[in-house]
Formats: structure tokens, sequence, C-alpha cells
């Protein structure tokens, strides 16, 4: 007798362990902990929650440059290489699962996340849901991280290698961009100049206050699920967060919602038929003494992702006060 298997969980989860993208943790001059995300996260029961299937973790090249090369951003090498393993991953994973979901890590991957999701189409959107614009140049960017740059080097921007990982096109074009929550007014080095001239769909901090996150998510969806696109991905940097909330991560900004906020609008996007998956970044287990911070992300996840009814389980998403 042979036996069949059954379908393949919706949900799919990739582990990206990643600190490459990132400058050395100011206190210690190693890599910072945001690679211990994918595994504290498992361990507060984030896979059954999902009801999720757990392909394991794509893991980094090592860490190499400690002291910031000139006009290059840190570990460019390493995060192409990285990217390319990622995206052979998510590429896999997403022709198997409904939706896949991606711990990271540092903001970088997003190209590892693109590259996967563009595997089988021509063009995708993305949503970049961020407190920072991360469309630094080099130059500009005062740590020389990849992941200051992200969004910049996925819309093709930057003489860098990490700018062309398709061939002579963009990971993702401009016009199919929609960026959402920043906070990084005084902080022109995250590249804002050049974010206003890109034709991204620029849409700040107050986009997730509480009565506007109907028209956010309606805009954004306008925007990375039109008919001529293939899917989109979500991008989720912790940090959007409001710190009161989730002070885990290393680049805190006064302001932004809570985790029921956040869950509220990432929701109907996760659950969008062109949704292809969702990468969360930039969680550093390190600084969640109690592991607060942690939980609160399990919450949010589950109530963002499919299916949607998971969203009225969780009336208390907000965190501390």
């Amino acid at each position: 007798m042979q036996l069949t298997r059954g379908p393949a969980p919706d949900i799919g989860l990739i582990g990206a362990p990643s600190s490459i993208g990132l400058r050395p943790d100011h206190r210690t001059g190693e890599p910072q902990h945001v690679n211990q995300a994918p595994s504290t996260l498992r361990s507060v029961g984030l896979v059954e929650r999902l009801e999720a299937s757990d392909r394991g973790d794509v893991v980094p090249p090592p860490y190499q440059d400690f002291k910031r090369p000139p006009g290059r951003p840190r570990n460019e090498t390493a995060v192409h290489e990285y990217s390319r393993s990622l995206g052979r991953a998510i590429g896999a994973a997403t022709g198997e699962h409904r939706f896949l979901v991606v711990l990271g890590g540092d903001c970088s991957i997003v190209l590892g996340c693109l590259v996967g999701a563009g595997h089988t189409r021509s063009r995708v959107g993305l949503a970049y849901v961020d407190a920072h614009a991360d469309f630094a140049t080099p130059e500009e960017s005062e740590t020389g991280s990849a992941a200051s740059m992200a969004l910049a080097l996925a819309v093709g921007h930057g003489d860098s290698a990490l700018a062309r990982l398709s061939g002579s096109s963009p990971l993702v074009q401009s016009s199919d961009v929609a960026l959402v929550g920043r906070r990084d007014f005084e902080q022109p080095s995250y590249g804002h100049a050049a974010l206003a001239r890109s034709g991204i769909l620029d849409l700040p901090g107050a986009a997730l206050d509480p009565s506007a996150i109907p028209a956010t998510a309606n805009a954004v969806l306008d925007r990375v699920a039109r008919p001529d696109l293939g899917g989109f991905w979500i991008h989720v940097d912790c940090d959007v967060l409001n710190p009161d909330a989730m002070p885990a991560t290393g680049a805190l900004e006064p302001g932004g919602p809570t985790g029921e906020e956040l869950a509220r609008f990432l929701n109907p996007l996760a659950n969008h038929p062109k949704a292809l998956g969702l990468a969360l970044t930039l969680y550093d287990p390190s600084l969640d003494i109690d592991g607060a911070s942690a939980r609160l992300l399990v919450e949010v996840l589950v109530a963002a992702t499919p299916p949607d009814s998971r969203l009225s389980r969780h009336p208390d998403l907000r965190g501390a006060p």
C-alpha cells in the first residue's frame, strides 16, 4: 500500500540568523545578537502557535568587517553570498506553502527574501515597515551597515553588487514599494533626500496611528498588490513598534504603534491572496531581559498572519503601557 502525503501546512517558517548586515555591537566590539532571534522566538512557542512547518535556518557566512571598509557596505561579499543562499531557500518554500514567515536577523535579509520571492515571478511588490528609511549610501551611513542601506539596495540604488542581485534590473521597482512607519526625521543619514526622489510611497509614522490604519493598509495594498504584480513581500523591522512595548532592539525611536495596532495593520496585508510572506527583523534577545519582547512578537505574528480569524483572538497586544 502506498501512503499519500497530506497537504503542506499553509505557513512555512525559515530562520535567517544574520548579523552580518549590521555594525559590531558598540558595547563589546562583537557581532550583534540579532542572530539569536530565530532560536529565541522558536523557544517561546512561535512554530506551534503558527502551526507552521519549520524548515530550519539558513546560516550566514562569518562576520568579517569589524573595521569599516571605506566607501563600501560592511561584509558586502558575505551579504551577497547570503542573499543568494537565503533566496534559494525562500524560493523553494514559497512554492510549497501559502505563506512564509522568515525570522531575522538584520534588515539586509530583505535582499534574500526578494531574491526568493521573485524566483518564479517577473515582478513583485514590497511593503517595508520600519522606523527608519534604510535608504542611505555608504557615504551617508553612520554605520556602514548594509541594513542601513537595505531598501536602497533593494530598488537598485548604489554602486554595490548588492544593488544588482538580479542583474540589470533591481530586485523591486520603486513604483512597487511602500515604506510605512518611519520616524527617523532627525536622522538624514538614512537617505531622506534620495528617498524623496525615488518614487517610493512614503507613509511616515502617523500612518500607523490607530485611526489611520485602515486607510494606510488600503494605500499599501493599492501599491504592492496591483494586478500586474506577481505577488508581494512584507518586511517588518520590530523597531517600528513603540519602545515602551518593544525595547529589545538597538535602534529605538520615540512613538510608534502598539503590538495590537501593528497586527491590525499587518493582518489585511498578510491575508491578501497576493501576499507571499513576511520577514521580521532586528529583535535582539540580549536586550530582552524578561522575555516580554519575544512573547509580544509571537502574539503580533500569530495575530497578523493567515488565517485572519486569528486577530480576534488577541484582544491585548499592547505590551508595556
